[in-house]
C-alpha cells in the first residue's frame, strides 16, 4: 500500500548538507541535496498536497487512488529505482542545455513563466471563443478541465514526496539551469501531468483539435527538460500519467446527463481549426514574473532588462 508522506518541515529548512563525493556516498534523493550553488537542503513547497481532497478520483479505505467508479487505479508510471537519474538521464539533460536553441529557450520561459494553469486556461478561452459554447457548458468545461488539472496536481504530489527524486542540479552540482528549479521533488514531472491530463479532457470536447492539443502538451512537457530542471524521465513518465488520468476523467463525463436523461456534453465534431497559442511565445496575461533564486542559473535564463 502507498499512503500520501508526511513531511517535518522543520527538518527541512534546519538541515544543513554535506555534499559527499565519493561514488557509493553520494545521497540520491531529493531531500537530501542542495541545488547547485546552495549549501542547504530546499524546503519543501506544499508537500501535503498529494493527501488533498479530489474532484473526480477518491481514495478507498486502504490510501489508494479509484477511479470515478471507485475501483483502484494502477497508474502506467515507472518506479523512479528502475531510471538511471544519475547516468543516462543526467547526460541527456547536460547535452539538452549545452546545445539549446534560441526557440527551445523560449519555449522553456513560456511555459515556465507562473504556474502550468496560466498558459493552459487561454486555450481553453480561446476553444470556448471559437466554438461558441454557450455560458454554461463554457463553465462546465472550465471546471471539468480544471477539476481533472487539480486531480492531476494531487496524484503528481504524492508520488512525488513519496519517491523523493532528485532534481538534476542536485546530482550536478555544477549545473546552472535556464529557470529556477521548483522547489519539489522531480518524478514526475507537474507540467508534464497536467498538461498530459488538460489534453486529454480538452480533447474529448473537441475531438477535431486532438493533434494540436496532444502537441501542445508535450511542448508543455519538453520544455522542462529545455530548462535543464527535470529530467526526461520525469516529463515523459508525467505526461503519460497525466492522459491516464484525463481518460479516467472524461470516461467518467460521458456517463453524466441531465434531468431528462440527455448527456450533458456536446463534443464538437465541426472542425473550426482553433488558432491555439503558442505561439507566439508571448504571455495572455503578462506578469512581471521575476527570477530569483540562490541556485546557479544560467544567463541565458536571465530576464531581459
Amino acid at each position: 500500500m502507498q499512503t500520501c508522506t508526511q513531511l517535518n518541515l522543520l527538518d527541512y529548512s534546519e538541515r544543513q548538507v554535506n555534499i559527499m563525493t565519493t561514488n557509493n556516498n553520494i545521497p540520491r534523493r531529493w531531500s537530501q541535496l542542495a541545488y547547485a550553488g546552495e549549501s542547504r537542503v530546499p524546503v519543501p513547497a506544499v508537500p501535503n498536497a498529494g493527501s488533498w481532497p479530489l474532484v473526480f478520483l477518491g481514495r478507498n479505505a486502504e490510501g489508494q487512488f479509484t477511479d470515478p467508479q471507485g475501483q483502484p487505479i494502477t497508474f502506467e508510471l515507472r518506479h523512479p529505482d528502475s531510471i538511471d537519474f544519475a547516468g543516462a538521464e543526467l547526460t541527456r539533460i547536460k547535452q539538452t542545455l549545452a546545445d539549446l536553441t534560441p526557440k527551445q529557450i523560449a519555449i522553456a520561459k513560456y511555459w515556465g513563466q507562473g504556474t502550468p494553469t496560466k498558459q493552459w486556461t487561454p486555450i481553453i478561452d480561446r476553444l470556448i471563443d471559437t466554438y461558441g459554447l454557450s455560458a454554461p457548458h463554457a463553465a462546465r468545461l472550465l471546471a471539468a478541465v480544471h477539476g481533472a488539472i487539480q486531480d492531476a496536481f494531487v496524484v503528481t504530489w504524492h508520488y512525488k514526496y513519496l519517491w523523493d527524486s532528485p532534481r538534476p542540479n542536485q546530482l550536478d552540482q555544477n549545473l546552472a539551469t535556464i529557470l529556477c528549479t521548483p522547489k519539489h521533488p522531480s518524478y514526475p514531472s507537474g507540467h508534464s501531468t497536467i498538461s498530459g491530463c488538460a489534453a486529454e479532457v480538452l480533447s474529448y470536447y473537441f475531438p477535431t483539435e486532438r493533434e494540436k492539443l496532444l502537441d501542445l502538451a508535450k511542448e508543455a512537457s519538453v520544455s522542462r527538460n529545455y530548462a535543464g530542471i527535470h529530467f526526461y524521465a520525469d516529463c515523459e513518465q508525467g505526461l503519460r500519467l497525466g492522459r491516464q488520468i484525463g481518460q479516467l476523467i472524461v470516461s467518467a463525463l460521458k456517463q453524466q446527463a441531465d434531468a431528462q436523461s440527455l448527456m450533458i456534453d456536446i463534443p464538437q465534431t465541426t472542425d473550426r481549426n482553433a488558432k491555439l497559442m503558442p505561439p507566439p511565445y508571448r504571455q495572455a496575461l503578462p506578469y512581471p514574473y521575476q527570477q530569483k533564486c540562490s541556485s546557479k542559473l544560467d544567463w541565458r535564463g536571465e530576464d531581459e532588462k
